[in-house]
Formats: C-alpha cells, sequence, structure tokens
C-alpha cells in the first residue's frame, strides 16, 4: 500500500530515455504485484495460467517489461523482500484476511457473469514458488537480484544512498521516507494504459522524484517527512492517525517540528508505538555485501523456461530473446563504465 502522499509533492514527468545508462534498483515485490494485477482476463479477472495451473502473469511481466528496459539502456537489479519487522504481522494479517474476502466476491461475480476483475485484482498474492520462479528467469536474463534482510524498498533506497544506483524503483512512496536520493514510479508500467471502466486510454510515463528537491519544496527535513507519514499511515500502522490526512499532517509537522511533539496534539491508537515505527524508518536492516553484475543471457535456458515449462508462445519469446542477446552484446563491452 505505502505511505499516501502524492497529493502534496509534485512529480517530474520523464522519458524513459532519461534513464540510460543508468543503473536502478527494482522493488521486485511491488512490481511484481502490478504484474499479477495488470495481466488478467478484464472480465473474468483470472490470471494468466501455464497447462499445470500455474500462474505466470508475472513472468510475462517480468520477462517483457524487464526486457524493454534493457532495450531502453537501463541497467536493473531486482531487490526481494526479507523478513518483515515484526510488528508488520499484524497488518499482513489483516491484508490476508482482506484477500480472502475479495476471493469470495471474485467467485461471486464470476458466478454471476459479472466484471470481476476488481475482486481479481484485490485477491492477488505471491507464493514462495512464484518469486523462485522470478529469481530463475532473472537468472536466465542475466539480471541481477538481491535478496534483502528486510524491505526490500529499504534496501534498494541505501543502494542508492551508497551511490551503487542512480535511482530506487517502486509505486510506493515509501522510498521517500526511507531516504532513496531519486525514486522513480511508472518504470515497470509506463506506456498506454486502459482508463478503469471506460474505452479510453491514458499515457504513463515514469516519474522522477528527488529527494532534495521534495524536502525543499515542503520546506522540511527527512526526519519530519517520517513523521508525516506516520501520521497519515504506513505499512506499519495503516490508516494513520484518524482524522489526520496529507495537508493537515503536513500542517502538524510544520508546526510541531518533532515527533514527540506532534504525539503529545494527536490520539495514538495504532498497537504499535509510533517511535518503533520511526526507528525501523530512520535505522532499517539493510546489507551491503552484494555484488551488481549483468551477464549475456541464456538463450537455450529461457527457452527452456519460458515455453517448455510455462507454455509462452515460442515466436514472441524468441523475438525478445533475440533481442535481448542482441543488447547484451553491444553493451557488453562497456558494462563496467555505466553511470550511477
Amino acid at each position: 500500500m505505502g505511505v499516501q502522499i502524492s497529493s502534496i509533492i509534485t512529480p517530474k514527468q520523464i522519458e524513459i530515455s532519461e534513464l540510460n545508462g543508468r543503473k536502478v534498483a527494482i522493488d521486485a515485490f511491488n512490481t511484481m504485484f502490478q504484474f499479477l494485477s495488470i495481466i488478467r482476463d478484464r472480465m473474468t479477472g483470472e490470471p494468466l495460467k501455464d497447462s499445470h495451473g500455474n500462474i505466470t502473469s508475472h513472468l510475462s511481466g517480468l520477462f517483457y517489461r524487464t526486457s524493454n528496459l534493457l532495450d531502453a539502456g537501463i541497467r536493473p537489479v531486482f531487490v526481494f523482500d526479507g523478513e518483515p519487522p515484526e510488528f508488520k504481522k499484524e497488518t499482513l494479517r489483516e491484508r490476508e484476511e482482506t484477500k480472502q474476502k475479495a476471493e469470495r466476491k471474485w467467485k461471486e461475480a464470476v458466478e454471476k457473469g459479472e466484471a470481476a476483475m476488481k475482486y481479481a485484482q484485490a485477491a492477488s498474492r505471491m507464493t514462495e514458488h512464484m518469486v523462485n520462479d522470478a529469481k530463475k528467469l532473472l537468472d536466465y536474463m542475466g539480471i541481477p537480484h538481491i535478496q534483502a534482510p528486510s524491505e526490500g524498498e529499504m534496501q534498494c533506497a541505501f543502494m542508492c544512498k551508497k551511490g551503487d544506483v542512480w535511482a530506487s524503483a517502486s509505486q510506493d512512496y515509501d522510498s521517500l521516507l526511507d531516504g532513496s536520493p531519486r525514486f522513480v514510479r511508472n518504470l515497470s508500467i509506463s506506456g498506454r494504459k486502459k482508463i478503469a471502466g471506460k474505452e479510453q486510454y491514458m499515457e504513463v510515463k515514469p516519474e522522477l522524484y528527488e529527494l532534495k528537491n521534495v524536502l525543499s519544496e515542503l520546506g522540511i527535513n527527512q526526519e519530519q517527512l517520517i513523521v508525516m507519514g506516520i501520521l497519515i499511515g504506513t505499512d506499519y500502522n495503516p490508516g494513520g492517525v484518524k482524522g489526520i490526512g496529507p495537508k493537515n499532517a503536513f500542517k502538524m509537522v510544520k508546526e510541531h517540528k518533532t515527533l514527540k511533539k506532534v504525539l503529545e496534539n494527536v490520539k495514538w491508537e495504532s498497537d504499535v508505538s509510533a517511535e518503533e515505527i520511526y526507528d525501523f524508518f530512520v535505522n532499517p536492516p539493510t546489507f551491503d555485501k552484494y555484488e551488481l553484475k549483468w551477464n549475456e543471457p541464456n538463450k537455450e535456458k529461457l527457452i527452456n523456461f519460458m515455453v517448455d515449462d510455462h507454455d509462452f508462445s515460442m515466436e514472441r519469446i524468441g523475438k525478445t530473446i533475440d533481442k535481448l542477446m542482441e543488447n547484451s552484446k553491444s553493451k557488453q563491452k562497456g558494462l563496467g563504465n555505466w553511470l550511477k
């Protein structure tokens, strides 16, 4: 879900070409959930599956969209979530209950012959098997991936702060609370997108947020941005403080400055303490023992995995693999000199 601060910060729309030569750390779970949500039958909401009943929507999105990123000259690295903090487990339990309710409504809608897409999307869940398949696919494509000790987006932000990548990429604004110097939205879903409920399309472009500009625009510091996020609501205290939205949270932070002073002026009802959430954002679990290395794609393994194992079209897969191989050969010599 992530913190909802889009109404008070201004994005900079960019062209995908502006990221040419850049290394970008992508929040893998966030991105794959986007694919699971989008790549479905528009009426029944059924995800893409192979002949064995395995869901493959995430593999389709990961393969084709990542190929497009490479074609645009971007060097992606995918970062997977590790163990969530103990105080997030209640949120995860509530999310699972919500998914189960959505599954029931999904089934009812299909039985009645009604549009079921929104319920199907709400019921999306990622399994360990799906994650392992995604990692295999990335290995065969020659794309590096990292297992974060905890939250993937926090590891992405850490890598960006170190200068090992140029930006973080996710759909959630938490990357700013995590302190990522640069944050890109819509990286994996840019292009034409159908407007929900209408036979119309809109052009979705990547959005770039630079943390120093966001803080300057708001007139606050990084710690105050975190406090503002906590008031609005994060993954660790969904809903935030009752009755406080982005604009009120901003006013409170500007007036009271510190978390301690802010808490003296609100009714905190979450079971998780605000101080614990704040400390987690300020000192997140991250690690620096990783290697960012892009390899040549393995054509044979890609065909075996995508076509033989998961029933993708040989013609379409083959064309994309050929493009991957061509890009790899043309850029292999200069990989060590790619801009951060």
